[in-house]
């Protein structure tokens, strides 16, 4: 229950900020060029019978804005005087254009306004970024470093690949980093026509197709490729099954149930091979049966193995902290001062945007729309920690997905009137009202079954569908 409330105060300090500043983008150049605002709201305040839906909201005096918060998190909105938006306010659209409305101002004017919140967005997010690099520096573990080489699943070795092959580069360069926010090290062995190993001390170099389907890469388990990291203990929870069976620290598992197991991912891929089993139980006989599992470990500084007994919670859990890259490796950290962190931030930031602008073209695949997620999926990205370093990496991150999604031609999105704007200004004609108020309601219609399409998806996944 902690780990879910840290979760959840994040995801709500962080998806605030963004839009409260999203929005804001809207007002201040809306403001610039005389252009009233009626309402400024973070969230949506949906009306609900005869309660306004509005959290808390206040008017300054001699000010045409209210300013206050809404109860729906989906977003949020200014309601800009002279504009069809979602409030499809069609009404104010029927009296005499004034002079303080956005339908009244020049279309290099509207469109300023319109791209006002994804580009605080952007600049947002390479901000962060920047000051992540100065504050921090930016560190992670090298693939070339790794001396134990990678774990392979079945389709890459049938290419070629084997356990412990330490990774060198392809024909596109050298690897840096296993895998960072937008997936580099996969997306560049899916585009590879070759990749370098080192393996047993000599270079090897395997020929790849070039075109391989990175989400697949991603989503199959066990997964292309993971660092090898034995399945040695690094500490185990007071009072769990592990510590009740008699593990220790240091102990390295071998075995599960008769299965052999060298790595962290065999360990894993068993334990979710007994997951499937357990939800296929008819009984509880049958549920304690599969929970009962035996376990060889080897214990440390002695050569002989033991065999252990043991009974698993409910969840499956063990109740032991596994060891990782850290317990192996020294991470590598790039610093910066103030000045050289602006550049690199910058440079961060568009290769994280690069990497999610090509990773979207999976959307439209099958296990794209299976892989969408809603609220749940980007309230568990936080760590069930307090970080301030993590915080602020998500925040950056969800700032730049929330300008890329909202500058899409989507109709009710900014880049919906983006576009028809770009089409006014070619043109020199503008779309009709009835038009419009059309496009915003299949705008709308479609960010409605994305967001039940994606929070499905969720539901799925917890309740083991998906």
């Amino acid at each position: 229950m902690e780990t879910f409330l840290i979760r959840l105060v994040q995801f709500f300090m962080s998806i605030s900020l963004l839009v409260l500043l999203h929005e804001g983008g809207h007002v201040f150049f809306a403001k610039l060029f005389g252009v009233r605002v009626e309402k400024f709201f973070v969230f949506f305040d949906v009306k609900i019978g005869k309660w306004a839906g509005k959290l808390f909201a206040w008017k300054p005096k001699n000010s045409d804005t209210e300013y206050g918060m809404g109860w729906l998190p989906l977003g949020g909105y200014c309601k800009i005087a002279g504009m069809i938006d979602e409030s499809m306010d069609t009404e104010q659209m029927k009296q005499p254009p004034q002079p303080w409305e956005f339908r009244t101002k020049p279309a290099w004017q509207r469109l300023l306004i319109m791209i006002g919140g994804v580009t605080v967005n952007f600049i947002l997010a390479l901000f962060i970024y920047s000051m992540i690099m100065f504050h921090w520096g930016n560190t992670y573990y090298r693939v070339a470093d790794m001396s134990m080489g990678m774990e392979f699943n079945a389709q890459a070795k049938s290419m070629g690949f084997r356990d412990h092959d330490i990774m060198i580069g392809t024909d596109r360069g050298p690897f840096k980093e296993f895998m960072n926010v937008n997936g580099d090290f996969f997306r560049q062995i899916a585009k590879a026509k070759r990749v370098d190993v080192m393996r047993n001390g000599k270079k090897v170099s395997i020929k790849m197709p070039g075109d391989l389907d990175m989400l697949a890469m991603i989503k199959s388990y066990p997964i292309f490729a993971v660092p090898y990291i034995p399945a040695t203990v690094d500490s185990v929870f007071a009072g769990s099954a592990a510590a009740k069976a008699g593990i220790k620290k240091g102990d390295r598992i071998v075995a599960v149930n008769g299965k052999e197991v060298a790595t962290w991912s065999d360990f894993d891929y068993h334990k979710t091979v007994l997951g499937d089993e357990l939800k296929a139980a008819k009984t509880s006989a049958d549920s304690m049966k599969i929970r009962n599992v035996v376990l060889v470990v080897a214990r440390q500084g002695k050569s002989a193995t033991d065999t252990l007994h043991m009974t698993l919670a409910p969840d499956l859990t063990v109740g032991v902290a596994q060891t990782s890259l850290r317990n192996y490796y020294k991470p590598v950290t790039e610093t910066y001062g103030f000045f050289e962190s602006f550049p690199a931030g910058v440079k961060y930031g568009w290769n994280i945007l690069r990497g999610y602008v090509s990773n979207f073209q999976y959307l439209f695949s099958s296990d794209g729309a299976k892989s969408l997620g809603g609220f749940g999926s980007i309230g568990s990205l936080f760590p069930p920690y307090w970080d301030w370093h993590d915080f602020w990496m998500m925040t950056a991150f969800l700032s730049i997905i929330l300008a890329f999604m909202n500058i899409l031609p989507i109709p009710a999105l900014d880049g919906g009137h983006v576009l028809f704007l770009l089409y006014e200004m070619i043109t020199r004609r503008k779309p009709s009202e009835k038009f419009m108020i059309y496009a915003e309601y299949a705008g709308i219609t479609i960010l409605l079954l994305l967001l039940i399409v994606a929070n499905l998806n969720d539901i799925l996944r917890w309740l083991g569908y998906m």
